[in-house]
């Protein structure tokens, strides 16, 4: 249907992809930790609409820019790379803790899911990955344009949502006592914002191929 073909090899191998550790699963895992099941979920968001702006880009072929274009592949992993040492050094030097708030605000949620948003988009591994990996499902005759494409790419995207979610659940469940802990919640927000630093000096260090 659509032109999609080897459907059930795709699946299997979406969930694969899905559950192995990347950027944004340390992203989503990082704030599940450090400041609960609410961040989390919105980060969780955040990641899946940028999954969501890839492929409708990739679609439409201006994601294939990257795979072409050394510069601006540079660009873009700079700027997801500065984002994340940006958002590491800000959870450094905050020496404000949850405990100091009641509830997530509305703002703040907002930005956990900017974040996450922006922490996607600006990761041109996902862009190159998009364009490399789904088109195989695609039949070579396709008659249907990108909608395949992103009938596939929403399904993708879905399927690491789920997993994404379970990963909050369970990540913010297993810490909730800890960050419960005058003394504990403090170097959570510490080891997360370093995990931020490494993560953008690892897409910094990324390779366009």
């Amino acid at each position: 249907m659509f032109d999609i073909i080897s459907f059930q090899v795709f699946l299997l191998t979406a969930i694969i992809i899905c559950v192995t550790p990347g950027i944004d699963t340390m992203f989503i895992l990082s704030r599940s930790i450090s400041q609960g099941r609410s961040a989390g979920v919105f980060s969780v968001l955040g990641v899946s609409s940028g999954s969501l702006i890839h492929t409708v880009l990739a679609a439409v072929g201006l994601s294939a820019l990257l795979k072409t274009s050394v510069l601006l592949f540079t660009v873009v992993k700079t700027i997801g790379a500065i984002y994340l040492i940006y958002l590491g050094i800000q959870m450094l030097i905050n020496k404000g803790t949850r405990l100091d708030i009641v509830e997530v605000s509305e703002i703040s949620n907002r930005k956990l899911f900017t974040q996450g948003m922006i922490t996607n988009v600006t990761n041109p591994k996902v862009a190159l990955f998009y364009i490399s990996f789904v088109p195989q499902f695609i039949s070579s005759t396709n008659h249907y344009g990108p909608i395949p494409f992103i009938i596939l790419g929403v399904i993708f995207t879905l399927i690491g949502t789920i997993w994404d979610l379970i990963t909050v659940i369970f990540s913010s469940a297993l810490t909730s006592k800890l960050r419960n802990n005058k003394l504990v919640e403090p170097i959570l927000n510490k080891i997360t914002g370093i995990i931020f630093i490494i993560l953008g000096i690892s897409l910094f260090n990324t390779k366009a191929h």
